[in-house]
């Protein structure tokens, strides 16, 4: 049953109908029927179905850093692993909970609506602030795949050198995919028309786990067998051996924690797939948000377990450069993550139009040019960023030390103390304290990550090992 807030209604009465009014055109709406209470989200008329909500949040939960979780299951050993991941995953879970409890309160299904409700227009600026930050960084490390494998892949089917010839240069070939890919899907109006491709891109990336726990088996321990590893710039690790370590940790440990947070992010999508809905309710919204967290978990864990147990140690931040360009499966297997993480560019787009729509046009009809207009400004920004930052590492470590722990952590328990009212959870409440010790939480994740990155990179130890 969501909640009401009768003090919220009276305050601002018809509320959810204002807020729909300010998003005409972005979702399909209709009047309220005679008699029903106005933040009610049945306000609102969904057409996606469960299955396509599903892929939808699981593309936007999965992307590139599925290829950094054997790196960071190197430097935290399988056992403390597959346990932090575990954590963040029931803790992303429960972010979303929190969230959903604070939409059933106002009826409102924007994130930026709830931190203006929350925290006032300044909460407006720093969540829209936030998902924005979010968002790019993470289309940035989608691009930055592209921009590394897309070359290699041309070159092996060209049999070319990928750094010989200016048409197999990354920078121009991520402009290429951008205009005449990306940009395209960025332009459709509703984010319902992409769960085709979100599913194509769960295949894509289903192909990749397969392919991964095939080539374990195939190599068994890669060690020290230079055939099957690409040249690598920086010197092996000096641990090499073909042993497992349950639990370790080191200075880069601080990397892969953030690493695994940044990969269970979807909390911008959440709202804008639950406005879009088929018979919206806060339990069925829960339970799309656990079927793809749960999936991807288990899609997680185990390409983490067998990309690591092939190359131990010695895996590098980016795996698939750990195996030989000349392999036919490894080829396609990059194929295959090169479309995945190309058709997720769009899903993660729509979060932050509709963030910059919020904050720069609150009031403002659907408009085609500026609708084109956001897409393109945002994916010319995406593509100097690319150009320009040199290593995927920094871009997972920094976003997801930042931005991530407020998404998860700080702004739905923030939303949940400011939003829920007293009469309906005091403030001494269980829920309430648990929603606080959360967003603490969040905060002491986010200030020990950048600590011990920032020390790493003042005492030179940022790329000792991996890419």
């Amino acid at each position: 049953m969501e909640l009401q807030d009768p003090k919220m209604n009276g305050a601002l009465p018809g509320g959810a109908v204002d807020y729909r009014q300010e998003h005409e055109g972005f979702l399909p709406s209709h009047s309220p029927s005679p008699g029903r209470k106005p933040a009610q989200f049945m306000d609102f008329e969904g057409k996606t179905s469960f299955g396509m909500s599903v892929f939808n949040l699981s593309n936007a939960i999965m992307g590139s850093g599925i290829l950094g979780l054997a790196y960071a299951m190197a430097h935290t050993g399988v056992l403390f692993f597959l346990a932090l991941l575990l954590c963040i995953a029931l803790l992303s879970s429960y972010s979303i909970h929190l969230l959903l409890t604070c939409a059933g309160v106002v009826g409102i299904r924007a994130y930026e609506q709830l931190g203006q409700r929350a925290l006032g227009p300044a909460g407006k600026v720093v969540v829209a602030a936030v998902i924005c930050l979010h968002n790019v960084g993470a289309m940035s490390s989608y691009l930055f795949i592209i921009k590394s494998e897309l070359p290699l892949v041309i070159g092996t089917f060209l049999d070319m050198d990928p750094e010989g010839d200016w048409f197999l240069k990354g920078n121009l070939l991520i402009i290429i995919v951008s205009v005449l890919i990306i940009l395209p899907l960025a332009l459709m109006r509703h984010l319902g028309y992409l769960g085709y491709t979100s599913g194509l891109s769960l295949t894509c990336m289903l192909f990749f786990l397969i392919s991964v726990i095939y080539k374990k088996f195939q190599l068994g321990c890669a060690v020290g067998h230079n055939e099957t590893e690409v040249e690598r710039k920086s010197p092996p690790s000096l641990n090499t051996s073909c042993e497992a370590q349950m639990f370790t940790a080191d200075s880069q440990m601080f990397y892969t924690v953030p690493i695994m947070a940044f990969a269970f992010v979807c909390h911008p999508e959440v709202l804008p797939i639950y406005t879009e809905l088929c018979r919206p309710s806060k339990r069925r919204m829960q339970a799309v948000a656990n079927v793809s967290i749960g999936a991807m978990f288990c899609m997680y864990a185990l390409t983490a377990t067998f990309g690591y147990l092939t190359f131990y140690s010695s895996v590098e931040a980016e795996m698939l450069h750990m195996y030989s360009q000349q392999d036919l499966l490894i080829l396609c297997v990059r194929l295959a993550v090169l479309l995945a993480v190309t058709l997720t560019v769009p899903v993660v787009l729509f979060p932050i139009r509709r963030a910059l729509q919020q904050l720069l046009f609150p009031s403002k009809a659907f408009s085609w040019p500026r609708h084109v207009a956001i897409a393109l400004i945002l994916l010319v920004l995406v593509n100097v960023l690319v150009i320009c930052v040199p290593t995927i590492r920094d871009i997972f470590g920094v976003i997801g030390s930042t931005s991530a722990p407020s998404l998860i952590f700080i702004l739905p328990s923030v939303f949940y103390l400011r939003i829920v009212p007293s009469e309906v959870e005091p403030l001494y409440s269980w829920p309430k304290i648990q929603a606080l010790c959360f967003g603490i939480l969040g905060v002491l994740f986010m200030a020990i990550s950048l600590g011990f990155m920032f020390a790493n990179w003042a005492t030179g130890q940022s790329h000792v090992s991996g890419h």
